[in-house]
């Protein structure tokens, strides 16, 4: 192996753990997240102070179109 595959397959190491650890803090943000303990997480809340309580939590945010690039594009 010569250093360009090196340098190419740990790029590919290293994308694949940051990827793991995308999937494990989006996982523990829906698996703490209230809704998944109401009855209905459907319905939308009753109440102003129902929906602080809701979104207290961390948020997940979309990462910014110039962050994911071309893959990320929908089409």
């Amino acid at each position: 192996m010569n250093a360009d595959q090196v340098r190419r397959a740990a790029r590919r190491v290293a994308a694949v753990v940051a990827e793991m650890n995308e999937a494990q803090r989006r996982m523990a943000v829906l698996r703490t997240a209230q809704d998944h303990y109401l009855l209905n997480p459907n319905e939308p809340p009753a109440t102003y102070d129902e929906f602080l309580a809701r979104t207290s939590g961390r948020l997940l945010h979309e990462p910014s179109a110039s962050r994911r690039g071309q893959r990320g594009c929908p089409r």
